[in-house]
């Protein structure tokens, strides 16, 4: 144990947030929540997940390890993950997630978390709740033609300035159970807070085991979903964001026109890129509002932040939408903005993974990380200005017979592994069963259109660093593959809305 740096700690995460999407100062319309915590915190510019979508980097986020390192499928690895480093040392914990079906018990997410939802439905759920579990455009649309009425309701009950009415997200039930947790985490002691650790598997110790004041703070976890397809942000959220007036018919049309699979030109792809900044802006308004509870529970200048995307989202810069198995910054390319209370911001170029985060909390808390993780503390770059170590950052996707299979890979002997290494200018692909690879001047050429692989650009001492990186992780991966079992339905179902089964 060290000393700690704040008592708190909110970790925010972004399904699908690319790092171009959120700004960096408060003044800024698209995410002014967002950019406050930039702007008194360290922002790190070339941050990258070490995968192209949830399941394969969240094992970093949560457990520092890569995804197939222990296994050879998806889930928590099996060493000691964040929540349960802190658990052990008195920190009450509080996971919540909305609605990703990669998130949930059934691969292990609820480990270590005192409250922990995920938001999934339950085990009998009706034929209409599992369509529009399965189909959460049609849910919106329903939301969106409703909403008059619905607006009109909400007023009566709350008054003028209500909370937004549309949330086919999940987004406002995470964020009550955040904003309960925090409620009932600072309520005055363990005698006012609701223990589910029994529910997980664990027992949780003593409150305060470890730092001896009888206050071992709380660690919070909010994961969002609005900035994954379809991006349905609610109307005042797109006026935010949007010139002029953005009608509901091209919200659906739109979405419509990608659902079919019809072409997407570049008035449909402006429609979504608007859509998709209003469903962010829509995440930071519920950034302010947890902020809020924060600051009326008094221990807002005692809690830190960190804002992380798990993955990018493509739009059209390699022919797809969405997030498919590819390496490309638009996929790996992430924010990360750690916020603690009384230390100057700063940016800093360095490039790190995500792996880092989980050690990052555990060093604010004072809490010794697990030796089996991978990631080293960005803390000592945040409190004292020290730039972290410059190593290539590797991130790995597994690929079918073409890009869009479905369903799409989540093992490792489920296609070919691909595997990129980074550094803040430059970025290596390689299909590790083919030996294909690609190399790109991230500092000039920042969608990656211009592969320099084999030509005289392509400096030699740069291939062959990032090159030995990916080749190095690759021999770690591996293990035992889990067993074969059937997916809960309603987890099935809600992969089946995210098009992945």
């Amino acid at each position: 144990m060290t000393d700690t740096v704040a008592s708190n700690v909110v970790l925010v995460t972004v399904d699908s947030l690319r790092a171009d999407a959120i700004s960096h100062v408060a003044d800024d319309r698209r995410t002014p929540e967002i950019g406050q915590l930039a702007e008194s915190g360290t922002v790190f510019e070339n941050a990258f997940a070490h995968g192209n979508w949830t399941p394969f980097s969240f094992p970093s986020i949560l457990g520092s390890r890569s995804v197939f390192t222990d296994s050879r499928d998806i889930g928590l690895p099996d060493s000691p993950v964040l929540a349960e480093a802190l658990r052990d040392a008195g920190v009450r914990t509080g996971g919540f997630n909305a609605s990703n079906g990669f998130l949930t018990t059934y691969w292990g997410y609820d480990r270590g978390f005192d409250a922990f939802e995920s938001f999934i439905g339950g085990e009998n759920p009706s034929r209409y709740e599992r369509y529009l579990a399965a189909h959460p455009t049609v849910n919106a649309w329903l939301q969106v033609a409703t909403s008059p009425f619905r607006r009109l309701a909400s007023r009566v009950r709350h008054g003028k300035g209500s909370r937004p009415f549309t949330d086919t997200s999940r987004l406002l039930d995470v964020e009550g159970e955040a904003i309960d947790f925090i409620e009932r985490a600072t309520a005055g002691g363990t005698g006012e807070y609701e223990d589910d650790s029994a529910e997980n598997g664990a027992d949780r110790p003593e409150s305060g085991a470890g730092d001896g004041d009888g206050d071992g703070g709380f660690f919070l976890w909010v994961h969002y979903m609005d900035a994954h397809t379809p991006y349905v942000p609610a109307p005042q959220h797109l006026r935010e964001v949007s010139d002029g007036q953005f009608q509901t018919h091209r919200l659906v049309r739109a979405h419509i026109r990608t659902g079919l699979g019809l072409s997407v030109g570049e008035r449909t792809l402006g429609d979504l890129q608007a859509l998709y900044s209003g469903a962010i802006r829509q995440v930071d308004a519920s950034v302010g509002r947890i902020r809020e509870t924060l600051e009326e529970a008094g221990v807002a200048d005692d809690t830190a932040f960190v804002v992380a995307g798990d993955h990018g989202e493509e739009f059209m810069e390699h022919g797809n939408l969405a997030h498919y198995p590819k390496l490309y910054d638009s996929l790996i390319h992430v924010p990360l903005i750690v916020s603690v209370p009384g230390i100057e911001g700063r940016h800093v170029e360095t490039a790190v993974g995500l792996d880092t985060i989980p050690p990052t909390i555990c060093d604010i808390f004072g809490v010794d990380p697990p030796d089996e993780w991978a990631g080293e503390s960005l803390l000592p770059t945040v409190t004292g200005g020290t730039n972290p170590t410059e190593e290539p950052v590797v991130s790995v996707t597994v690929r079918g017979e073409s890009v869009t299979q479905q369903p799409i890979p989540r093992r490792l002997d489920d296609g070919d592994l691909y595997a990129s290494a980074r550094t803040s200018d430059w970025t290596y692909i390689e299909n590790t069963a083919t030996g294909e690879t690609e190399l790109y001047h991230r500092a000039s050429d920042a969608d990656h259109q211009r592969d320099l692989a084999g030509t005289e650009d392509a400096p030699p001492d740069v291939i062959d660093r990032l090159a030995s990186a990916v080749e190095d992780h690759v021999a770690t991966l591996g293990g035992e593959a889990a067993t074969d079992e059937q997916l809960e339905d309603a987890i099935a179902t809600r992969l089946d809305a995210l098009g992945y089964r």
